[in-house]
């Protein structure tokens, strides 16, 4: 596990309007960069459209926690119709192949 490994921070969680979720994640991209996402995956469950799983990509794990566990964060997922528990984890990057 070298230095150069990134953090990522993937979450599973429920969502009652879609679309309502879709408009206020990308509004909230800005924010995510500016506290340094490298980028991120949306990921649908096809059984269930409204489970989704969220990848972001971060420098380090830090930045990761200080976005994740914002209260900023918090009250956006509110507004943007996140029901239920909310998976979070914590993953680092150990090898990345092209198989």
């Amino acid at each position: 596990m070298g230095a150069d490994n990134l953090t990522y921070v993937l979450i599973i969680h429920r969502v009652e309007d879609f679309a309502k979720w879709k408009s206020l994640y990308d509004e909230d991209g800005a924010t995510r960069k500016a506290k340094g996402s490298k980028g991120a995956q949306v990921l649908r469950n096809t059984n269930d459209l409204n489970q989704l799983v969220v990848m972001t990509e971060w420098a380090n794990l830090d930045s990761a926690k200080n976005f994740v566990e914002s209260q900023d964060l918090s009250k956006t997922m509110q507004e943007a119709t996140v029901v239920g528990r909310l998976d979070v984890f914590y993953l680092e990057e150990i090898e990345k192949t092209d198989y």
